[in-house]
């Protein structure tokens, strides 16, 4: 392959990173995927000797990395508000997301037992997730739903949940889940869930 054409596919790369970027949801996702795209121009710009590239994409690349700093540090509030199963506002919530739910939890449906669990997640005080849960024997959970909202998908309500003593306060020491299709099984990989056996679609998690 000759060099040129090896430079240009380099530009055509970190022109499809940035605009990928422009279609993320999640503002974390748009910081990293944007990250990419500014690196590569930077690398792109130094190999066709432009320079105005490169330190235009250098100043880009320090106001990605100084917002993604901002978000990692960033003191939140969250808190848990338990939601009554006939509330309207939770009607709203299921309908107004029901595709982007169906998505991350392929199946998902509302239909609540007497004892389940429902939590909206407030993040500084805006709903960002909700969380579904039904009771199995005194303290362990069965998951039915983890969902943020888009804009919110940086795994934080999650260690929230899972990390902090939220549902350890409310007296559970375990939660079980059935894998979802892949994007779910992915999430609860990285929230600390353990397959209960290989190749299984039984998850478990202890509360600590």
């Amino acid at each position: 392959m000759q060099a040129d054409t090896l430079y240009t596919l380099i530009g055509y790369l970190g022109s499809a990173l940035v605009v990928s970027s422009l279609a993320m949801r999640s503002i974390l996702k748009l910081r990293l995927i944007g990250l990419a795209g500014a690196v590569t121009f930077v690398v792109y710009g130094y190999l066709i000797d432009a320079w105005p590239i490169v330190w235009t994409n250098v100043v880009i690349v320090l106001i990605h990395l100084h917002f993604l700093r901002e978000i990692r540090k960033t003191d939140e509030y969250f808190k848990v508000l338990p939601v009554r199963t006939v509330s309207n506002y939770l009607r709203h919530f299921l309908d107004h997301f029901a595709k982007d739910i169906e998505r991350a939890w392929p199946g998902f449906e509302y239909e609540p037992e007497e004892d389940t669990l429902t939590l909206f997640i407030l993040r500084d005080l805006v709903p960002a997730g909700l969380f579904v849960a039904n009771v199995l024997g005194e303290d362990t959970l069965e998951l039915e739903l983890d969902y943020a909202i888009p804009g919110y998908r940086d795994f934080k309500i999650g260690r929230f949940l899972y990390a902090g003593h939220v549902l350890r306060d409310l007296g559970y020491s375990a939660i079980v889940a059935r894998t979802r299709g892949d994007q779910a099984a992915d999430y609860l990989s990285k929230m600390g869930f353990e397959r209960e056996s290989a190749g299984g679609d039984t998850w478990r998690r202890a509360l600590r």
